[in-house]
């Protein structure tokens, strides 16, 4: 068997698993729909961006079809955008606005259109022969260049404000999420930056090495994707999505208090923290996993803005770590008592309002200095 057809071999498998995981997505029941729909969508743009080699084999020569074809590249990172949008903000919803992201995928098509699309297969060879030369291939190729820079920053940008929003508005296990939601979005972005080098060698003197990272792009992202979705197949809460009103601290701390005498601020803030610090102990509302700054906010009569700068700002605290140290106070509490010596640490860690073991370990590590167990050892 020779290399080219081993090569459509492989990219059949690849096609049939990336089609069948979007149709999969596509048909699944629950509430994430348009986040699992973006998600489809990316991966049929994925299954069409690695089919070259098929399609070659079954178009034959020269096509408006072929080229047609390769600009959906210019679909597949603005769809990735929305898609990490749709899963941190739970109010995402589709606007007639975000049809501008297909105008790169427009104006690529528009550029071909005079000297390739509208021409004879001789005047389309010539075009192809003659590329380096083309005004509108180098145009596109810069083009691709930018719009890959530019979304992956945002994705970055996006998710780093999620991130921090989540951090002080939640107290639940699904930070993790982001956390590997990050490294998810690092590989993709070390995928593009292989793209982009390989269209660069692709037009200079080491076209086969373009060649061979092209190849491995196919192999790599099939397997990129299928990690993906075991991952969020076997944890389907791994996503909590926040309102995408909320604000960072930082922006509510420019408009709170306004107006106020310094000392009204300091004897309102310390009311407030009193309050908050006697509510913690009595009523324990950290044993809830899903606590949000929200609930604290209803219980307490504090607005859920003044209490998320009151934590966040004046305690300088993201609420998930202030939360967790009234759960770790309690672990420790249970660590401590000799009568509970048969209790395990993953029945504590339930037990305290933890989700994750990791996240458990983490959060005692860092408030202790000890594991639990050595914690426990050393009692």
């Amino acid at each position: 068997m020779d290399k080219i057809n081993l090569l459509i071999i492989v990219n059949i498998i690849s096609l049939f698993i990336s089609l069948f995981l979007a149709f999969f997505l596509i048909t699944l029941r629950t509430k994430y729909k348009i986040s699992n729909s973006l998600f489809a969508v990316f991966l049929i743009l994925n299954a069409i961006d690695i089919s070259e080699p098929l399609f070659n084999t079954v178009f034959e020569g020269l096509s408006n079809l072929g080229m047609f074809r390769t600009t959906f590249a210019f679909l597949q990172i603005p769809v990735f955008y929305l898609y990490i949008i749709s899963v941190c903000y739970s109010d995402f919803k589709l606007k007639p606005k975000y049809l501008l992201h297909l105008l790169p995928f427009l104006i690529v098509n528009l550029v071909l259109l005079p000297r390739f699309y509208t021409v004879d297969a001789g005047s389309k060879m010539s075009f192809i022969q003659d590329r380096q030369n083309m005004i509108e291939f180098q145009f596109i190729h810069v083009l691709i260049h930018l719009q890959i820079v530019a979304y992956i920053i945002n994705v970055f940008k996006v998710l780093r404000k999620s991130k921090k929003l989540y951090l002080e508005n939640y107290a639940g296990k699904n930070i993790n999420a982001y956390n590997w939601l990050f490294q998810f979005t690092v590989i993709l972005t070390i995928l593009y930056v292989v793209a982009l080098l390989k269209n660069m060698l692709k037009f200079s003197e080491y076209p086969h090495i373009s060649e061979g990272l092209k190849i491995s792009i196919w192999i790599s992202s099939l397997f990129i994707f299928c990690w993906y979705l075991f991952k969020a197949l076997n944890n389907p809460d791994l996503f909590r999505n926040m309102d995408s009103k909320l604000m960072l601290v930082s922006e509510l701390v420019s408009t709170e208090k306004k107006g106020k005498p310094l000392i009204s601020i300091e004897k309102e803030y310390n009311e407030e923290l009193l309050r908050l610090k006697q509510y913690m102990i009595e009523e324990k509302p950290f044993l809830n996993p899903s606590l949000t700054i929200q609930d604290i906010s209803s219980e307490i009569g504090i607005p859920t803005r003044e209490l998320s700068v009151l934590i966040n700002h004046r305690l300088g605290q993201h609420f998930y770590d202030f939360v967790n140290t009234y759960r770790i106070e309690s672990a420790m509490e249970i660590l401590k008592d000799v009568t509970k010596r048969k209790v395990t640490i993953l029945e504590i860690l339930y037990e305290v309002g933890f989700n994750s073991k990791s996240s458990f370990n983490t959060a005692f590590k860092k408030h202790t200095g000890n594991t639990p167990t050595r914690y426990r050892k050393n009692m």
